[in-house]
Protein backbone atom coordinates (compact mmCIF):
# COMPACT_ATOMS: atom_id res chain seq x y z
CA UNK A 1 0.00 0.00 0.00
CA UNK A 2 2.60 2.39 1.09
CA UNK A 3 4.60 1.78 -2.57
CA UNK A 4 1.54 2.55 -4.10
CA UNK A 5 0.75 5.34 -2.82
CA UNK A 6 4.26 6.98 -2.80
CA UNK A 7 3.88 5.89 -6.73
CA UNK A 8 0.49 7.53 -6.94
CA UNK A 9 1.62 10.75 -5.11
CA UNK A 10 4.53 11.20 -8.00
CA UNK A 11 1.69 10.97 -10.37
CA UNK A 12 -0.19 14.67 -8.89
CA UNK A 13 -3.13 12.04 -8.20
CA UNK A 14 -5.35 12.53 -5.74
CA UNK A 15 -5.67 10.23 -2.93
CA UNK A 16 -8.05 9.24 -0.27
CA UNK A 17 -8.11 6.03 2.26
CA UNK A 18 -10.59 5.41 3.97
CA UNK A 19 -9.91 3.49 7.57
CA UNK A 20 -10.93 2.60 10.58
CA UNK A 21 -7.45 2.35 12.03
CA UNK A 22 -6.83 6.41 12.56
CA UNK A 23 -3.67 5.76 14.88
CA UNK A 24 -2.16 4.60 11.26
CA UNK A 25 -2.42 8.21 9.89
CA UNK A 26 1.31 9.22 11.43
CA UNK A 27 2.41 6.39 8.61
CA UNK A 28 1.21 8.18 5.88
CA UNK A 29 2.27 11.10 3.66
CA UNK A 30 0.32 14.78 4.76
CA UNK A 31 -0.57 15.01 0.85
CA UNK A 32 -3.03 12.23 1.26
CA UNK A 33 -6.86 12.78 2.44
CA UNK A 34 -7.05 10.47 5.38
CA UNK A 35 -10.44 9.88 6.00
CA UNK A 36 -11.34 7.67 9.56
CA UNK A 37 -13.14 8.47 12.81
CA UNK A 38 -12.60 11.22 14.82
CA UNK A 39 -10.83 8.61 17.79
CA UNK A 40 -8.58 6.15 18.52
CA UNK A 41 -11.80 4.28 20.27
CA UNK A 42 -11.93 1.66 16.71
CA UNK A 43 -8.23 0.39 16.38
CA UNK A 44 -8.85 -2.38 18.25
CA UNK A 45 -12.32 -3.59 16.88
CA UNK A 46 -12.84 -6.54 15.07
CA UNK A 47 -12.31 -6.51 11.54
CA UNK A 48 -16.56 -6.85 11.20
CA UNK A 49 -16.63 -3.50 12.68
CA UNK A 50 -14.16 -1.72 11.17
CA UNK A 51 -15.65 -3.03 8.12
CA UNK A 52 -19.12 -1.06 9.02
CA UNK A 53 -17.12 1.99 10.10
CA UNK A 54 -15.20 2.34 6.53
CA UNK A 55 -18.51 1.64 4.42
CA UNK A 56 -20.29 4.93 6.78
CA UNK A 57 -17.09 6.82 6.36
CA UNK A 58 -17.39 6.13 2.48
CA UNK A 59 -20.99 7.08 2.64
CA UNK A 60 -20.64 10.78 4.26
CA UNK A 61 -17.84 11.91 2.01
CA UNK A 62 -19.45 13.06 -1.21
CA UNK A 63 -15.79 14.16 -2.44
CA UNK A 64 -14.98 10.73 -3.41
CA UNK A 65 -18.23 9.85 -4.60
CA UNK A 66 -16.62 9.79 -8.26
CA UNK A 67 -13.38 8.22 -7.13
CA UNK A 68 -12.52 5.06 -8.24
CA UNK A 69 -12.08 2.05 -5.44
CA UNK A 70 -8.99 0.30 -5.00
CA UNK A 71 -9.70 -2.43 -2.08
CA UNK A 72 -7.45 -4.30 -0.14
CA UNK A 73 -8.95 -5.33 2.48
CA UNK A 74 -13.15 -6.54 2.85
CA UNK A 75 -13.47 -6.72 -1.29
CA UNK A 76 -17.26 -7.66 -0.84
CA UNK A 77 -18.08 -4.73 1.21
CA UNK A 78 -15.85 -2.54 -1.73
CA UNK A 79 -17.63 -4.09 -4.12
CA UNK A 80 -21.43 -3.67 -3.07
CA UNK A 81 -21.15 0.05 -2.11
CA UNK A 82 -19.04 0.86 -5.09
CA UNK A 83 -21.97 -0.86 -7.36
CA UNK A 84 -24.64 0.75 -5.22
CA UNK A 85 -22.75 4.57 -6.09
CA UNK A 86 -21.84 3.64 -9.32
CA UNK A 87 -18.08 3.74 -9.19
CA UNK A 88 -15.40 1.75 -10.80
CA UNK A 89 -14.09 -0.71 -8.07
CA UNK A 90 -10.23 -3.22 -8.33
CA UNK A 91 -9.80 -5.64 -5.70
CA UNK A 92 -6.55 -7.20 -5.04
CA UNK A 93 -6.63 -10.47 -3.65
CA UNK A 94 -3.68 -11.27 -1.53
CA UNK A 95 -4.26 -14.99 -0.03
CA UNK A 96 -4.89 -18.07 -1.33
CA UNK A 97 -8.55 -19.21 -1.36
CA UNK A 98 -7.67 -22.19 0.78
CA UNK A 99 -8.16 -19.49 3.50
CA UNK A 100 -11.92 -19.03 3.16
CA UNK A 101 -13.19 -21.25 0.56
CA UNK A 102 -13.78 -24.90 1.56
CA UNK A 103 -17.54 -25.71 -0.30
CA UNK A 104 -19.97 -25.57 -3.19
CA UNK A 105 -21.51 -22.15 -1.20
CA UNK A 106 -18.45 -20.08 -0.52
CA UNK A 107 -17.23 -20.63 -4.16
CA UNK A 108 -20.46 -19.22 -5.90
CA UNK A 109 -20.59 -16.72 -2.91
CA UNK A 110 -17.11 -15.68 -3.64
CA UNK A 111 -17.21 -15.85 -7.37
CA UNK A 112 -20.36 -13.75 -7.86
CA UNK A 113 -19.10 -10.94 -5.89
CA UNK A 114 -16.03 -11.16 -7.32
CA UNK A 115 -17.26 -11.24 -11.08
CA UNK A 116 -18.87 -7.78 -10.51
CA UNK A 117 -15.38 -5.79 -9.43
CA UNK A 118 -13.84 -3.72 -12.42
CA UNK A 119 -10.33 -5.79 -12.45
CA UNK A 120 -9.16 -8.08 -10.36
CA UNK A 121 -5.13 -7.77 -9.06
CA UNK A 122 -3.71 -11.29 -7.94
CA UNK A 123 0.26 -11.37 -6.89
CA UNK A 124 1.15 -14.82 -7.67
CA UNK A 125 1.32 -17.03 -11.27
CA UNK A 126 -0.34 -19.76 -8.87
CA UNK A 127 -2.74 -17.39 -7.65
CA UNK A 128 -3.76 -16.54 -10.59
CA UNK A 129 -4.30 -20.32 -12.15
CA UNK A 130 -6.12 -20.65 -8.92
CA UNK A 131 -8.81 -18.30 -9.07
CA UNK A 132 -9.36 -19.65 -12.30
CA UNK A 133 -9.83 -23.09 -11.31
CA UNK A 134 -11.61 -22.21 -8.85
CA UNK A 135 -13.79 -19.87 -9.32
CA UNK A 136 -13.49 -19.27 -13.15
CA UNK A 137 -12.85 -15.91 -12.80
CA UNK A 138 -9.62 -13.85 -15.21
CA UNK A 139 -7.34 -11.70 -12.76
CA UNK A 140 -4.20 -9.95 -13.62
CA UNK A 141 -0.59 -10.94 -12.07
CA UNK A 142 0.97 -7.85 -10.58
CA UNK A 143 3.88 -9.05 -8.42
CA UNK A 144 4.31 -7.18 -5.30
CA UNK A 145 6.49 -4.61 -5.48
CA UNK A 146 9.83 -4.48 -3.02
CA UNK A 147 12.23 -1.42 -2.09
CA UNK A 148 15.89 -2.89 -2.37
CA UNK A 149 17.63 -1.97 0.82
CA UNK A 150 21.43 -2.87 0.42
CA UNK A 151 23.29 -1.64 3.77
CA UNK A 152 25.71 -3.28 5.53
CA UNK A 153 25.65 -5.94 7.49
CA UNK A 154 25.35 -5.15 11.39
CA UNK A 155 24.34 -7.83 13.32
CA UNK A 156 21.60 -7.41 15.88
CA UNK A 157 22.72 -8.05 19.49
CA UNK A 158 20.89 -11.49 19.94
CA UNK A 159 22.93 -12.91 17.50
CA UNK A 160 26.20 -10.76 17.90
CA UNK A 161 29.19 -12.65 18.99
CA UNK A 162 27.68 -15.75 18.38
CA UNK A 163 29.74 -18.54 16.26
CA UNK A 164 26.38 -20.97 15.49
CA UNK A 165 24.09 -20.72 12.65
CA UNK A 166 21.91 -17.92 12.74
CA UNK A 167 17.93 -18.43 11.85
CA UNK A 168 15.34 -16.49 11.59
CA UNK A 169 11.72 -16.26 11.07
CA UNK A 170 8.96 -13.53 10.54
CA UNK A 171 5.32 -13.31 10.65
CA UNK A 172 2.49 -13.14 12.20
CA UNK A 173 1.96 -15.77 15.32
CA UNK A 174 -1.07 -17.48 13.89
CA UNK A 175 -2.36 -20.46 13.03
CA UNK A 176 -1.78 -20.07 9.01
CA UNK A 177 1.64 -19.26 9.24
CA UNK A 178 2.77 -22.49 11.33
CA UNK A 179 5.54 -21.47 13.20
CA UNK A 180 5.37 -24.68 15.75
CA UNK A 181 6.77 -26.95 12.82
CA UNK A 182 9.68 -24.75 13.29
CA UNK A 183 9.96 -25.03 16.80
CA UNK A 184 9.22 -28.72 16.58
CA UNK A 185 12.72 -29.37 14.00
CA UNK A 186 14.58 -27.49 16.59
CA UNK A 187 13.83 -29.36 19.44
CA UNK A 188 14.81 -32.76 17.09
CA UNK A 189 17.88 -30.22 16.14
CA UNK A 190 19.20 -29.79 19.96
CA UNK A 191 19.07 -33.47 20.14
CA UNK A 192 21.14 -33.19 17.50
CA UNK A 193 23.54 -30.87 19.57
CA UNK A 194 23.28 -28.40 16.64
CA UNK A 195 24.81 -24.96 17.80
CA UNK A 196 22.23 -22.21 16.77
CA UNK A 197 19.94 -19.79 17.73
CA UNK A 198 16.69 -18.93 17.02
CA UNK A 199 14.82 -15.32 16.03
CA UNK A 200 11.13 -14.96 16.26
CA UNK A 201 9.44 -12.50 14.91
CA UNK A 202 5.87 -11.39 14.98
CA UNK A 203 2.63 -11.02 17.63
CA UNK A 204 -0.67 -13.20 17.20
CA UNK A 205 -3.20 -15.30 18.93
CA UNK A 206 -0.76 -18.24 18.83
CA UNK A 207 2.00 -16.63 20.56
CA UNK A 208 1.05 -18.39 24.42
CA UNK A 209 1.17 -21.74 22.59
CA UNK A 210 4.45 -21.33 21.25
CA UNK A 211 6.06 -19.87 24.05
CA UNK A 212 4.22 -22.82 26.48
CA UNK A 213 6.18 -25.30 23.83
CA UNK A 214 9.38 -23.15 24.04
CA UNK A 215 9.33 -23.76 27.60
CA UNK A 216 7.99 -27.62 28.17
CA UNK A 217 10.54 -28.62 25.64
CA UNK A 218 13.53 -26.31 27.24
CA UNK A 219 14.39 -24.73 23.93
CA UNK A 220 14.80 -21.12 25.92
CA UNK A 221 18.25 -21.30 25.65
CA UNK A 222 17.89 -21.47 21.88
CA UNK A 223 14.83 -19.80 21.17
CA UNK A 224 13.62 -15.82 21.20
CA UNK A 225 10.85 -14.14 21.02
CA UNK A 226 11.01 -10.69 19.23
CA UNK A 227 7.66 -9.62 18.91
CA UNK A 228 6.26 -6.97 16.27
CA UNK A 229 8.64 -4.93 14.38
CA UNK A 230 7.75 -2.33 12.08
CA UNK A 231 11.39 -2.80 9.97
CA UNK A 232 12.71 -6.24 9.69
CA UNK A 233 15.46 -5.66 7.22
CA UNK A 234 18.24 -5.62 9.68
CA UNK A 235 16.90 -8.59 11.09
CA UNK A 236 17.18 -10.53 7.67
CA UNK A 237 20.57 -9.01 7.61
CA UNK A 238 22.10 -10.60 10.73
CA UNK A 239 20.70 -14.17 9.88
CA UNK A 240 21.94 -16.71 8.30
CA UNK A 241 19.09 -18.79 7.31
CA UNK A 242 15.42 -17.66 6.63
CA UNK A 243 12.56 -19.95 7.51
CA UNK A 244 9.00 -19.56 5.76
CA UNK A 245 6.76 -22.40 7.79
CA UNK A 246 3.27 -21.31 6.38
CA UNK A 247 0.00 -23.53 5.49
CA UNK A 248 -0.76 -21.13 3.14
CA UNK A 249 0.15 -17.77 1.21
CA UNK A 250 -0.86 -14.93 -1.06
CA UNK A 251 3.26 -14.10 -2.52
CA UNK A 252 4.76 -13.64 0.99
CA UNK A 253 7.02 -10.30 0.71
CA UNK A 254 9.61 -11.88 3.75
CA UNK A 255 10.88 -14.57 1.05
CA UNK A 256 11.40 -11.42 -1.63
CA UNK A 257 12.75 -9.32 1.42
CA UNK A 258 15.14 -12.47 2.37
CA UNK A 259 16.42 -12.56 -1.13
CA UNK A 260 17.03 -8.86 -1.07
CA UNK A 261 19.51 -9.52 1.64
CA UNK A 262 21.20 -12.74 0.23
CA UNK A 263 20.06 -14.83 2.99
CA UNK A 264 19.58 -18.31 2.04
CA UNK A 265 16.14 -19.55 2.31
CA UNK A 266 14.08 -22.59 3.62
CA UNK A 267 10.09 -22.62 2.71
CA UNK A 268 7.25 -24.50 3.43
CA UNK A 269 6.14 -25.26 -0.47
CA UNK A 270 2.28 -24.08 0.37
CA UNK A 271 0.10 -22.37 -1.70
CA UNK A 272 1.00 -20.07 -3.51
CA UNK A 273 3.78 -18.26 -4.14
CA UNK A 274 7.14 -19.74 -2.38
CA UNK A 275 8.11 -22.32 -5.18
CA UNK A 276 6.98 -19.39 -7.75
CA UNK A 277 9.65 -16.95 -5.43
CA UNK A 278 12.22 -19.78 -4.93
CA UNK A 279 11.63 -21.07 -8.70
CA UNK A 280 10.94 -24.79 -7.50
CA UNK A 281 13.53 -24.49 -5.24
CA UNK A 282 16.42 -23.06 -7.95
CA UNK A 283 16.62 -20.29 -5.52
CA UNK A 284 15.87 -21.47 -1.81
CA UNK A 285 15.07 -24.79 -0.62
CA UNK A 286 11.12 -26.51 -0.17
CA UNK A 287 9.64 -28.67 2.32
CA UNK A 288 6.42 -30.07 2.44
CA UNK A 289 3.78 -27.97 4.71
CA UNK A 290 4.01 -29.27 8.31
CA UNK A 291 6.85 -31.65 7.42
CA UNK A 292 9.03 -30.75 10.73
CA UNK A 293 11.27 -33.48 10.09
CA UNK A 294 12.31 -32.92 6.65
CA UNK A 295 13.07 -29.28 7.62
CA UNK A 296 14.69 -30.38 10.49
CA UNK A 297 17.14 -32.43 7.74
CA UNK A 298 17.09 -29.56 5.51
CA UNK A 299 18.86 -27.11 8.44
CA UNK A 300 21.41 -29.40 8.79
CA UNK A 301 21.87 -29.80 5.28
CA UNK A 302 22.48 -25.82 5.20
CA UNK A 303 24.68 -26.40 8.25
CA UNK A 304 26.69 -29.04 5.96
CA UNK A 305 26.85 -27.37 2.53
CA UNK A 306 26.43 -23.56 3.52
CA UNK A 307 27.77 -22.26 -0.18
CA UNK A 308 24.98 -24.23 -2.47
CA UNK A 309 22.44 -22.66 -0.38
CA UNK A 310 24.62 -19.37 -0.87
CA UNK A 311 24.61 -19.87 -4.34
CA UNK A 312 21.21 -19.97 -4.58
CA UNK A 313 20.89 -16.99 -2.42
CA UNK A 314 23.47 -14.69 -4.76
CA UNK A 315 21.24 -16.56 -7.79
CA UNK A 316 17.76 -15.18 -6.32
CA UNK A 317 18.87 -11.38 -6.51
CA UNK A 318 19.24 -11.87 -10.57
CA UNK A 319 15.68 -12.74 -10.70
CA UNK A 320 14.53 -9.65 -8.05
CA UNK A 321 13.61 -7.32 -11.24
CA UNK A 322 10.94 -9.58 -11.27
Amino acid sequence: LFYIFDYFLKKNIDLYIVTANRNKKRFFNSKIKFISPKNNNWNSSSRLIKTLICLSLFLKTPTIRNTPVFSFQSNISAIIISKILGLKVIIRLNTSTEKYIDGQTKKFFFSFFYSMSDKIIVNSLEFKKNIKKTLRLNSILIYNPIKIENKKKVLIKYFSNFKGIKILSIGRLTDQKNQIIILKSLKILVQKKLNFRFLLIGAGNKGRELKNFVKKNNLSNYVRFAGFKVNAFKYIRSSDLFILSSKFEGLPNVLIEAQVQGVPIISSNCSTGPKEILQNGRLGSLFKVGNYISLSKLILSFCKNKNSYLEKANLAKKFLYR
